[in-house]
């Protein structure tokens, strides 16, 4: 997401339990009040007893906050070998993170992270064997580590470079400037930006940003008024000038990007349908006007670069697997377009101009191929990758010097060296992980869903697994917005795995990995396709042997939360542990809260026709919970206090739905995080902490006796 009065009545904390098999006394929840809220939506009505939760400011939801977590930690204190795991992932998360450089005016810059440091620290190097000095360090910025350094962008003439921070995981986001010769910070500071990086123009940049928000209501209120201003060096923001905005449609979005040698300014406007429309401004003409390039918002049309006067695009504009345009300057409209590299059989998923040529990733089966290409469209050659994995390149368009990172799930960051001339990689940091890729293994299998579909899945575990239906499997899903899940290294997996776990992670409809046509398989009225495939994947593991329902977890974040709530909902049954993060829980209301309305490409609403209501009150993990008597899995939903994404009363209604509601007595419990947001720039020290809860509640629901 390409993509946010409650009566306590004495609750008693779970006592007398050990992860040894001893049962729990039932969980006493937190009694939430249940209000009298009604909506009609086209002659139905529906209730909505828990509204008041939506307004997270107050005192009521504090506490009932408050009760939550202290329900929650209850339950998994008495954990026996929690402790153990915290401490095994500790040790397993304190190696070196080292990222892909960044060469800049004949300097270069990476982040490093010594292992156990809340936030990576950017450092710069004269040379490559040179000794490395501090930057930036995030973890000056506050005493918790939740401040977070979320992107950075070099003025091009190399003397300062802007960096972006984010405090508690939010979306806002301020922006500061370095002078690089003196590493000093200037006055420059930039506050409610959202959705922006800096774009290097001059002694400047632009940025996009709101109005600021209304006390107190800074993270669920909806955003409206995106605009695009410039930032002159010197200069207090109040005198910013404002670039572009569209006050006929308040909710769109707008975001710039301006070429290298900095002759055009496009602006981005998206929020509404799949994909975005596309302006173009002349930097070189003092008076110039924007030009429009394309007309709706079909399609995505994302500028790589300009050589000459030549610009190109990466599209998927009558081409649902994208391919490469170009056209010039003088005649940027769409009708002047021309193919350079066409649609293909795969997915073209990135474009990057480095070293005179060009690098094309394409995605097959979920898993990132390399080509390079002249510029003027002519293959030279594919890049050799060493298994099923994830690359990332970084190269400047006139230096030869590139380096890419690739990772796999038995595969840690690793950062190569590529001479693209001679198709060379050479190793340049391998990170010194207390793990032995040779151990494990990774298969893909293929399998029907419902409707015959096949469906992708990777599944990665220790060698020597018996497929003898006993297995715990930990299976991960997402399903939305074009996304492609592709493969990743996790140092957070391997208790799990070195105790008999399976790792398996399913490419659903709905995302990116067969292009555009895969996607709106899992939008709106199809979005069923998506919980069905998801369904099979289990259903598969079970029927190969590799589990069986009592030893299956199930997990997703975001939509992928979404995704969790619904086929509980459907599939009770077919799952032992069920882990809804962030999720999209109230598909009715979703789009009235912050930037949740630019979801109704992939959702719809419940307001635009009763067949969409319909299809979204059938599927809506909140309204759909069973009070029946009907068993459920062991559920830990989490969500945090500053998800200004999707916001926490989506969680914090389910999350008290659930625990009304007759399901049986598997735990149904929340976690809260405090001061972190939809999980980015989230501080090493809670990431552990999360995932030691995660972890010690899968593996004890699971019935597993880890050894560590």
């Amino acid at each position: 997401m390409n993509k946010f009065m409650i009566v306590m009545t004495g609750f008693g904390l779970i006592s007398g339990f050990c992860g040894c098999g001893v049962k729990p006394e039932k969980i006493q929840y937190p009694v939430a009040e249940r209000q009298q809220t009604t909506d009609d939506y086209f002659g139905t009505t529906v209730d909505d007893p828990y509204r008041w939760m939506e307004d997270d400011t107050t005192k009521r939801v504090a506490d009932w906050v408050e009760a939550e977590n202290k329900v929650t930690q209850a339950y998994l204190a008495n954990i026996s070998f929690r402790d153990q795991l915290r401490q095994r992932l500790t040790e397993l998360s304190d190696y070196e993170k080292i990222g892909t450089p960044i060469k800049k005016h004949g300097k270069y810059y990476f982040f490093k992270n010594d292992g156990l440091q809340n936030q990576s620290v950017l450092y710069v190097k004269e040379t490559l064997e040179g000794d490395a000095s501090v930057l930036l360090d995030p973890n000056k910025l506050s005493d918790d580590g939740t401040v977070a350094l979320s992107d950075i962008s070099f003025s091009n003439d190399g003397k300062y470079m802007a960096y972006i921070v984010s405090r508690s995981g939010s979306d806002w986001c301020e922006i500061f400037v370095m002078d690089l010769s003196e590493g000093n910070l200037i006055a420059d500071h930039i506050k409610w930006a959202k959705f922006s990086d800096a774009q290097w123009h001059g002694n400047g940049f632009y940025y996009s940003a709101y109005d600021a928000p209304i006390a107190g209501k800074e993270f669920s209120d909806v955003n409206v008024n995106h605009k695009i201003y410039f930032h002159q060096l010197g200069d207090s923001q109040k005198n910013d000038r404002l670039v572009y905005e569209n006050r006929n449609f308040p909710k769109r979005f707008y975001s710039a990007m301006v070429d290298k040698d900095e002759k055009a300014l496009f602006v981005l406007e998206s929020g509404e349908g799949l994909g975005n429309n596309l302006f173009v401004k002349d930097l070189r003409k003092t008076y110039s006007r924007f030009v429009q390039l394309t007309e709706n918002f079909d399609f995505e049309y994302t500028p790589v670069g300009i050589i000459g006067e030549t610009v190109y695009f990466h599209t998927n504009y009558e081409a649902p697997k994208y391919r490469l345009m170009q056209t010039t300057l003088d005649k940027p409209e769409l009708k002047h377009w021309s193919d350079v590299v066409p649609e293909s059989e795969h997915v073209l998923g990135n474009v990057s101009l480095m070293a005179g040529k060009m690098i094309l990733q394409y995605m097959k089966d979920a898993s990132d191929r390399v080509f390079v290409y002249t510029c003027d469209g002519q293959f030279v050659h594919e890049a050799s990758l060493p298994t099923y994995g994830s690359v990332n390149f970084n190269g400047d368009r006139d230096d030869k010097e590139v380096f890419y990172s690739f990772t796999s799930f038995t595969f840690p960051n690793t950062i190569y060296k590529y001479d693209i001339d001679n198709n060379q990689s050479v190793l340049f940091l391998s990170p010194n992980v207390t793990f032995n890729a040779d151990d494990y293994i990774t298969e893909q299998v293929f399998y029907p869903s419902k409707d015959g579909t096949r469906i992708p899945m990777f599944l990665t575990y220790k060698k020597g697994l018996r497929r003898n239906g006993l297995n715990p499997v930990y299976l991960y899903g997402y399903g939305g917005f074009n996304f492609s899940l592709s493969p990743s290294f996790s140092t957070f997996r391997i208790p799990f795995l070195d105790n008999g776990g399976i790792y398996a992670q399913v490419n659903l409809r709905g995302g990116g990995e067969y292009g555009e046509e895969w996607h709106l398989a899992g939008t709106k009225l199809q979005k069923q396709n998506v919980f069905d495939d998801f369904i099979a994947a289990a259903e598969y593991l079970i029927r190969e042997k590799y589990t069986t329902n009592e030893k299956i977890c199930i997990a997703g974040g975001s939509n992928g939360g979404l995704l969790v709530g619904a086929v509980v909902n459907q599939r009770p049954d077919l799952f032992k542990v069920a882990l809804p993060a962030v999720g999209v829980m109230d598909m009715l209301r979703y789009h009235k809260f912050t930037i949740g309305w630019n979801w109704a490409s992939d959702y719809g609403t419940s307001e635009e026709s009763r067949e969409m209501f319909d299809c979204l009150y059938g599927y809506s993990p909140l309204h759909n919970i069973r009070n029946d008597g009907t068993p459920y899995p062991a559920l830990l939903v989490t969500t945090a206090d500053h998800d200004d994404r999707v916001v926490p009363a989506h969680s914090f209604k389910y999350a008290a739905t659930l625990q009304a509601a007759r399901t049986g007595d598997a735990p149904k419990l929340i976690r809260i995080e405090t001061k972190a947001g939809h999980g980015a720039g989230k501080p090493m020290h809670k990431i552990i902490e999360e995932y030691t809860d995660v972890y010690a509640f899968v593996m004890y629901n699971l019935g597993m006796t880890p050894q560590f």
